[in-house]
């Protein structure tokens, strides 16, 4: 079972790694500008883009966990009609996105606060990224697919090919066009087209003998797309918590001051950092969880979850005693301003916890969406979101400042795998009825 998870895992974790040292790159190209509002206006453009992106990540997680599922039951017909209904709805919110990208860029200042240098170089880089959509949702689509085909091979391939585009075109534009931080939105476009690119030729590559197996009729099959739209509904309302969660944490850093803003938005790279590895073992979940449902495997669907809860703390408290022992370094690599250094340091203890508290939450989620309970991942998302999460910042605002924001933040991650933790057996007996 170990060697069947680390087969998925470690092609994920070497595609999602690419993901949050990206992230690292663009705050550390500008970090080392003349000026903190470059880090806030990538920060506050990116946490739209975020919001936006991840409400639609229901792409790629039903998709995976439908795919699973299929190809467990060998159901190469109904693998195939899943990947053609995910690319169309995908194309279709693309262009709903960029026809309404000027009453969504509106709306999106108004919800979050900046300084006006701040929005104005924010709006600069929405403008530009925006235009990757199709890009972005076709990948989605794409990549959830062949992480359900049990193929992260090809996840890793065109993740690392994106993102190496990504960063050779963002330094370019940065360091040689003096574009800043439009620089960077004009790299994340060119790259999530040549991710795009490289997927669809990998698809050809290998997978175009599944073709004979499409089925028009059946691809817009009323209940298939029912089924389809209700799990995502679910996901959808989960996803929307979670950026509610990220969205509502960089609003508020923004409406304290500009330095907060920059402080916040650095040191939640350690946070993206653990998940995009952690993440590499949930989507090994997804993958193997839907495989076993498909093949009514229940002793193998508990043996991997069981491995899977090992993998997760092992890998907690190593990266937790990285954080503990490297964080001056990677702080210093991200900025040369001796102000954002000094604050940073007064969060740490809050970055050295996150994995301990976080990464029960990435397992629980690699299962759930493996065996598609997207009402339970519902339920708990809103739990933690409502009950937990809200009050937890609102009750100790006044008190405790910018830690309230930490805090509420640690508290939400936890509950989510407490809740999840009650949840599962009312899952397992639902899969496997």
């Amino acid at each position: 079972m170990n060697r069947k998870i680390l087969h998925l895992a470690i092609p994920n974790i070497i595609s999602n790694v690419t993901i949050p040292l990206l992230g690292l790159v663009d705050m550390a190209l500008m970090g080392h500008l003349d000026s903190e509002v470059f880090i806030g206006a990538v920060s506050l453009g990116t946490v739209i883009f975020n919001f936006i992106y991840w409400g639609f990540s229901f792409l790629r997680m039903s998709t995976s966990g439908f795919t699973a599922q299929g190809y467990g039951e060998g159901d190469q017909q109904e693998t195939t009609n899943i990947l053609a209904r995910a690319l169309l709805i995908s194309a279709l919110i693309s262009a709903i996105i960029i026809l309404l990208q000027v009453p969504i860029e509106w709306i999106s200042f108004k919800a979050i606060n900046g300084s006006p240098e701040v929005e104005s170089l924010a709006r600069q880089y929405f403008r530009i990224r925006v235009w990757a959509a199709p890009a972005t949702l076709g990948l989605y689509a794409l990549n959830g697919w062949f992480l359900g085909m049990q193929n992260a091979r090809y996840v890793m391939i065109t993740s690392i090919l994106a993102n190496i585009f990504n960063l050779a075109f963002s330094f370019f534009f940065v360091y040689v066009m003096n574009l800043n931080s439009a620089g960077v939105a004009l790299g994340t476009v060119i790259a999530q087209y040549t991710g795009l690119a490289t997927g669809l030729f990998l698809l050809h590559k290998k997978y175009n003998y599944l073709l004979r197996f499409r089925n028009r009729k059946a691809i817009l099959d009323l209940t298939a797309m029912k089924n389809f739209f209700r799990v995502n509904s679910d996901i959808f309302i989960r996803t929307f918590c979670v950026i509610f969660v990220f969205t509502f944490f960089t609003s508020k850093s923004a409406s304290m001051n500009d330095h907060i803003l920059a402080v916040n938005s650095i040191l939640i790279q350690f946070l993206l950092l653990f998940s995009f590895f952690i993440d590499g073992f949930a989507f090994a979940g997804e993958a193997l969880a839907g495989k076993y449902m498909g093949e009514r495997r229940k002793d193998l669907f508990n043996e991997l979850v069981r491995k899977l809860f090992v993998w997760g703390i092992a890998l907690a408290l190593i990266f937790s005693a990285f954080f503990l022992v490297g964080n001056k370094f990677i702080i210093g690599l991200l900025t040369n301003q001796e102000s954002l250094y000094e604050t940073a340091s007064q969060f740490m203890f809050w970055v050295i916890l996150t994995p301990l508290i976080t990464f029960s939450s990435f397992v629980w989620d690699g299962v759930f969406i493996g065996v598609t309970a997207s009402k339970e991942m519902r339920n708990s998302m809103l739990a933690a979101t409502l009950l937990v999460f809200a009050p937890a910042y609102f009750f100790l605002q006044n008190q405790i400042g910018n830690h309230a924001l930490w805090l509420a933040m640690m508290l939400f991650m936890l509950a989510r795998g407490v809740f999840q933790t009650l949840l599962y057996p009312k899952v397992l007996a639902k899969s496997f009825r």
